[in-house]
């Protein structure tokens, strides 16, 4: 299930070389992640804080032709967004590099996450659960093109609910793992990113298991 990605694939896609760590020779196993979520969640924020190297970012001021647009009611300290998406990389160990993309958040760029689904593995669902219902079209492009996917809780404030409520009101599967996390922290956003790998690994390896016996009935 592993997809590899050349570093020197993304490497020119990167504004300059400053900043830019060079990929461990051992490293073998690139995995492409995104991270989805509503307007303002939080996303362009954990890729910066994971990120370790200088990331790729499209974000831009806000104007006036978003008023009446982007419900920017929640997020009034809010003054840029990401108009295509932002890109960053980390190392999880000596073999395995996630490639992270982060998805704009507004309704008029939703028309991008098709294509920015396009072989990836897994996906982040950053959720703030202030704004709950920001979060239904993430989970329902997920599921539709089938996508394995975790929910992290960005804490930006003190949690007033706990995670099962969360799982309660996003109507989430049991074997969907969710994570609390504060995306301006880099411990806490790559706590996150190895939650997902983890889910993913135990997917591939479950998918394994049933592959192998079904063989087993099948030569029986």
């Amino acid at each position: 299930m592993h997809s590899r990605i050349s570093d020197s694939t993304v490497s020119p896609a990167l504004p300059g070389s400053a900043g830019h760590a060079p990929l461990r020779e051992s490293a073998s196993n690139g995995l492409k992640i995104v991270i989805v979520g509503g307007f303002g969640v939080g996303k362009t924020t954990m890729v910066k804080s994971v990120s370790e190297i200088r990331p790729l970012s499209t974000e831009e001021t806000m104007t006036q032709a978003g008023v009446g647009i982007d419900d920017a009611s929640l997020v009034r300290d809010k003054t840029t967004t990401t108009v295509a998406f932002d890109f960053g990389r980390i190392s999880l160990d000596e073999q395995m590099v996630l490639y992270l993309f982060g998805a704009p958040g507004q309704e008029r760029f939703w028309f991008l996450w098709d294509r920015l689904f396009a072989g990836t593995l897994g996906a982040v669902v950053l959720v703030d659960t202030n704004r709950l219902a920001d979060s239904w079209y993430a989970l329902d492009r997920l599921e539709h093109h089938g996508t394995p996917f975790i929910v992290a809780r960005n804490n930006f404030t003190e949690p007033r609910h706990s995670l099962e409520d969360v799982r309660e009101a996003l109507d989430l599967s049991p074997d969907v793992p969710m994570i609390d996390c504060d995306a301006r922290k880099r411990d806490s956003s790559k706590a996150v990113l190895v939650a997902l790998a983890r889910h993913l690994y135990s997917l591939s390896t479950d998918a394994a298991g049933k592959s192998t016996a079904a063989a087993g009935k099948s030569a029986g």
